[in-house]
């Protein structure tokens, strides 16, 4: 009881020192509970969504995903005839039937021609206006589709984009065109996955999405009053035989969420090893804390060692301390977790998708594992400065406050450190001179997480080297007070190698995944100008197929010399060992595509791959099946009949462009296929005669005008698009690592603040014999500078060699230049500065406002 009272009076005591603590600790805790509530939240959405928008059972064609969305390689959806529909009916148990008719292979534009896709890359759904729909839809305004002229728009999609009833849209498809004016606007009554929907009467629907009447993409099916979905299945499955796909409401929905959950669960793993970075961080900014407080109390703890107080009270006293602490922290950090998931709910609702507050869900489990977990991590943090509290003999009471260093553990730590940093640097050598990727990423991470810990206990030793030469640098230039800033940062080398390991960690990472995302579009770069021959190409964002009518606009473009199609088929090969790989695909394109795509090869000429019956197998594939030039191999096509190709050529797998395809020639693959099954061109290239390649791109632009789901890109634009693509995912990335340099920033501010404290009489002394309030708020921010920047030259130093070592791997899959964006690194070195004088601000305003005469009787 008297430790606990103790323990109490001291933390209250602190309670200023110990706020900044408590915040690491309560950002860590609220950025877990905030990732789980989000997801779970996430996840009771779409449950109900599933739920609500799943009929009792579905049949649907037997190629049709279980989540309903496969669409062939021609565009269409997989459809079955309209007469299943009858058979349905007929069923015992069965109280109504319907024909349904959707797809997602479509673009919406309105008449302006831009597109009314969503930008989140949530799927645009076309279909017909049916009972199901009206369970979770609700007409607002005008009315449902009667005919081939109407359609009706989501409310969202709608309030996005300005549209308002009599508003004319387009629908593009595989089939063709189609113009008609919204006649309804349909609101939500569940959640809005974020996507756009478009509902069209049965027939026009049928005419637009799939070109033919009397089918169907599904059959929705409602049981009778007392039939279970399970007997509804069984009874539907024996009326139509094996050739549907037959599914209850919750086999639908299951599949849909898993499709979802894998999302995520990629997305909640990703947040909390991000929040398991801002922990590690608040461990040292705990650690600092306590150890100085320990200090600080030197005589005090000697004082009450000296009246009978054991080792194991001191012990449990400072442990006590830091168990309140996490409490404290833990329980507001549970609470600001559920703000951070409204948050993140209402940042999802800016990019489309609507989420309700009313299904927020907090699992029990939420706050327990925030407060097991922001308790756990304090104790154990602050279990080191407790030791050493324990340690503190009665002696002490006679001594001035601050405990000596320990020599012998000062060597031990280095010896220690020495031996990590160097095995976490032969791990990386390891990684980096690996034959196998696989093998190559266990030293990879080996590597990173040793010479991380080898960096964080050597941080002492290298902080006195590297403060001087920071010093010698950057404070010199300011005299007496630039030389007080420097002895002040390398007066205690723990402390500074500790505040400036919590900066290193956060840096450590963005220089690692600047290098490394800078080398990705660096390599990509470089095999495009290496391989593409090229100069435009020809796709959908949004993964729709080409049209033919639009390939015959490109072909007829002026100033283009040659047009390559490029279509994507589905086979099982049969090699000569007697394997079959199944679901393996062959990309089937013109004989041009071999000088537009210069594919490199370990055996025979790609040429040679685009004569009649031959195709070529990439080098892994036929390591693997011992398959050499002149093989036969057979291949059975999913909608063809079976073929028997001759091996001319084997492609490099050390490639980016087309890593691992097999191709073959469209001439070859459309006498196994036929002409009504025949995929359509997933993509078109084209080359432009020589010197007229501004003229045929302005061209073929003005040739494509009327087909605005398809992107015309030259290699400059695609390089653009790469670029844009890693540095969004990038930015992402840098946001996540945010929490964890805020918190390194609330360990400089807390360091200082501290410092300050233990230093007050020191400081009314240089006050005293003249030193002015602005040269003292100065010597602490040039203090506060040279331990962030030692931070940042520890963290980007180790992130730099993470990301050439990473790069390395990457080499293997075809990614071979390393790029260091020295602006970057640059960049986040002079922000480093900043963060040190911000971190400055208040120790430094604190320690100006003292008054001279108490500083010096401070005892």
């Amino acid at each position: 009881m008297t430790v606990m009272k103790t323990s109490m009076r001291n933390f209250f005591a602190h309670k200023g020192r110990m706020a900044l603590s408590a915040v690491a600790v309560l950002l860590s805790v609220a950025f877990v509970c905030g990732t789980l509530v989000f997801t779970d939240t996430m996840n009771t959405t779409f449950d109900k969504l599933f739920a609500a928008t799943s009929s009792d059972v579905t049949v649907s064609a037997k190629s049709a995903s279980d989540t309903g969305e496969t669409t062939s390689g021609n565009g269409k959806p997989p459809v079955m005839p309209a007469g299943v529909l009858g058979e349905v009916r007929a069923v015992d148990g069965v109280k109504s039937a319907e024909g349904t008719v959707f797809s997602s292979a479509v673009t919406v534009v309105d008449a302006d021609k831009d597109s009314l896709s969503p930008s989140s890359g949530a799927p645009t759904i076309v279909g017909n206006w049916n009972d199901n729909d009206s369970r979770t839809m609700k007409i607002t305004k005008g009315a449902a589709p009667e005919g081939p002229d109407q359609v009706m728009v989501d409310a969202d999609t709608a309030d996005k984009h300005d549209l308002a009833l009599g508003d004319e849209i387009a629908v593009i498809s595989a089939v063709g065109t189609h113009t008609a004016k919204i006649s309804g606007i349909a609101a939500f009554q569940v959640t809005n996955p974020g996507a756009a929907i478009f509902y069209l009467d049965t027939r026009t629907a049928q005419d637009i999405l799939v070109g033919e009447r009397n089918v169907y993409t599904n059959v929705n099916v409602t049981a009778t009053a007392g039939v279970s979905d399970a007997q509804l299945k069984k009874n539907v499955a024996a009326a139509i035989g094996a050739d549907y796909k037959v599914q209850t409401a919750k086999e639908t929905a299951d599949a849909n969420q898993k499709d979802v959950g894998e999302f995520l669960n990629v997305m909640k793993y990703a947040m909390l090893g991000f929040a398991g970075i801002a922990f590690l961080v608040g461990i040292f900014l705990i650690i600092n804390t306590f150890s100085m407080l320990v200090a600080q109390r030197t005589r005090e703890i000697g004082l009450m060692r000296a009246i009978g107080s054991s080792r194991k009270q001191v012990n449990r006293s400072v442990l006590a301390e830091a168990l309140l602490l996490g409490v404290v922290g833990s329980v507001l950090g549970v609470g600001a977790g559920v703000g951070i998931a409204i948050g993140l709910m209402k940042l999802m609702s800016m990019t489309g998708m609507n989420l309700s507050t009313d299904d927020l869900t907090v699992a029990w489990t939420t706050p327990v594992i925030g407060l097991v977990l922001g308790v756990v991590v304090t104790v154990l943090a602050a279990y080191l400065p407790a030791r050493r509290a324990g340690k503190v003999s009665p002696m002490a009471a006679l001594r001035d406050a601050g405990a000596p260093a320990d020599a012998r553990a000062g060597a031990v730590r280095a010896v220690l450190g020495l031996l990590l940093t160097g095995a976490g640097a032969y791990g990386l050598y390891l990684a980096a001179t690996a034959d196998k990727a696989k093998e190559g990423s266990l030293w990879l991470g080996l590597g990173v997480v040793l010479s991380l810990i080898g960096f964080v206990v050597i941080g002492p030793l290298l902080a006195g080297g590297v403060v001087r030469v920071l010093g010698a640098v950057l404070l010199r230039a300011f005299g007496p007070v630039g030389r007080m800033a420097e002895r002040n940062a390398l007066r205690n080398p723990r402390r500074t190698g500790a505040t400036g390991a919590a900066l290193m960690i956060g840096l450590a990472l963005v220089a690692c995944l600047s290098v490394v995302g800078s080398s990705m579009v660096a390599s990509a770069t470089d095999q495009l100008d290496k391989s593409v021959g090229t100069d435009f190409i020809v796709q959908s964002d949004q993964g729709q197929p080409i049209i033919p009518q639009a390939v015959q606009a490109v072909k007829k473009t002026p100033g283009l010399e040659r047009v390559t199609e490029y279509k994507v088929l589905d086979a099982d090969l049969t090699t000569p060992d007697g394997k079959t790989s199944k679901g393996e695909t062959i990309n089937a394109a013109d004989p041009t595509y071999a000088q537009d795509v210069r594919t490199e090869t370990v055996a025979g000429d790609l040429a040679d791959a685009y004569r009649p019956d031959s195709m070529s197998v990439f080098e892994g594939f036929a390591k693997e099946h011992g398959i050499t030039v002149g093989s036969p191999v057979k291949v059975d096509f999913k909608d063809g009949i079976t073929a028997t190709l001759t091996v001319r050529a084997i492609t490099s797998d050390e490639v980016v462009i087309d890593k691992g395809a097999m191709y073959a020639s469209i001439t070859t693959t459309a006498k196994y296929v036929p002409a009504d099954r025949m995929p359509l061109d997933v993509l078109v290239f084209a080359t432009a005669k020589e010197g007229q390649q501004d003229a045929a791109y302005t061209s073929l632009k003005s040739a494509l005008h009327d087909y605005p789901q398809y992107t015309v890109r030259d290699q400059t634009d695609y390089k653009e698009a790469l670029k844009d693509q890693i540095g969004q995912m990038l930015n992402m990335i840098y946001g996540l690592l945010a929490l964890a340099i805020i918190v390194a920033v609330l360990g400089v501010v807390n360091t200082l603040a501290l410092s300050v404290v233990e230093r007050t009489r020191e400081i009314g002394l240089m006050r005293a014999i003249g030193l002015s309030r602005r040269q003292l708020r100065r010597m602490i921010r040039m203090e506060s500078v040279v331990i962030a920047l030692f931070g940042a030259l520890l963290g980007l130093g180790l992130g730099m060699t993470w990301g050439a070592t990473a790069q390395q791997l990457l080499a293997m899959e075809g990614l071979k230049v390393l790029n260091i964006p020295w602006p970057t690194i640059i960049g986040v070195f002079i922000a480093s500065a900043f963060v040190g004088l911000f971190a400055a601000l208040v120790p430094a305003f604190r320690a100006g406002r003292m008054n001279v005469l108490n500083a010096i009787a401070t005892d």
